[in-house]
């Protein structure tokens, strides 16, 4: 069976993974597949799982919080901020939901704290407004 180069790149490493012979994931537009010398394409995937096949092996995993793949001359390139990989799917959807949850708690507090400065700097110049001679 015809097979293609599956790049993954996240913001501290690349994985290369040979052999490829299909690729399934999803965009904004629903899921998709992808086998070998597919046309050439390029897409934003959605939050969640994507999944691949080795040389008509058993499935592997990926979970990313998002991405953007592009294919082109049997190479499909997946660059995202973080990805997991793994043959088990309960494993790696676990993975993922600990890792969504750990940003949004993220976000949360980054705003929070945004919102403090925000409030502080207005009473600041509220006060120095206050205190000008007009």
């Amino acid at each position: 069976m015809n097979s293609f180069t599956l790049i993954l790149q996240d913001t501290v490493r690349t994985k290369v993974v040979k052999d490829v012979t299909r690729f399934v994931g999803e965009d904004v537009s629903g899921s998709f597949g992808i086998l070998a010398n597919h046309q050439r394409i390029m897409t934003s995937l959605v939050v969640g799982m994507a999944r691949f096949c080795i040389a008509n092996d058993s499935w592997k995993y990926l979970a990313l919080p998002g991405g953007l793949l592009y294919f082109y001359d049997n190479n499909l390139f997946l660059s995202t901020r973080r990805f997991f990989l793994d043959d088990d799917y309960e494993k790696i959807n676990a993975l993922l939901h600990q890792q969504l949850m750990a940003e949004e708690d993220k976000l949360r507090s980054m705003k929070k704290s945004l919102y403090r400065l925000e409030e502080e700097a207005f009473k600041r110049l509220w006060k120095v407004g206050r205190q000008v001679e007009y």
